[in-house]
């Protein structure tokens, strides 16, 4: 008979940063990107929100006045480590950022100042959606084992 329909589910990005600017920026710059898009204006809203709904991706802005995005990150990456992270920041060359890309840490670093189109956001945070449907697609086959090597190799 028919194939089993393929359900694709429509991945969430979640772009923290305290200027409201730049959020209605990329609210308005990322309107026509296939996922859904969740703003917040500071940490501990972004917090709120994971609590509440279910997010693939975080965009942090570094300088976030109560917690940057690097450390929002690394707690995001605790509770939810499923979750891909990247940093936008003005500071490229931040040994700390750095360390945190080569570590794994986190996904990305996305140099400022950008502008969409410019230094291919949206190409960064599509590549960052798609990593996170390899990497759930290779938990699903392989039962989890290739995280739980990952896991015990930083350890």
């Amino acid at each position: 008979m028919f194939g089993k329909k393929k359900i694709v589910e429509k991945k969430t990005v979640l772009f923290v940063d305290d200027d409201e600017i730049v959020l209605q920026s990329l609210e308005r710059g990322l309107l026509d990107e296939s996922y859904n898009k969740l703003f917040a204006k500071s940490c501990k809203e972004a917090l709120e929100i994971l609590q509440q709904e279910e997010v693939h991706v975080i965009v942090a802005d570094m300088c976030i006045p109560e917690m940057n995005g690097l450390e929002l990150l690394r707690i995001v990456r605790k509770e939810y480590p499923h979750i891909i992270g990247m940093v936008l920041s003005g500071y490229e060359q931040d040994a700390t950022l750095q360390t945190a890309v080569e570590q794994g840490e986190i996904f990305r670093l996305i140099p400022k100042p950008w502008k969409l189109g410019k230094v291919d956001f949206e190409t960064l945070v599509r590549r960052a959606v798609e990593h996170y449907n390899l990497q759930s697609k290779s938990d699903r086959s392989d039962g989890g084992k290739l995280e739980q090597c990952k896991a015990k190799l930083r350890e």
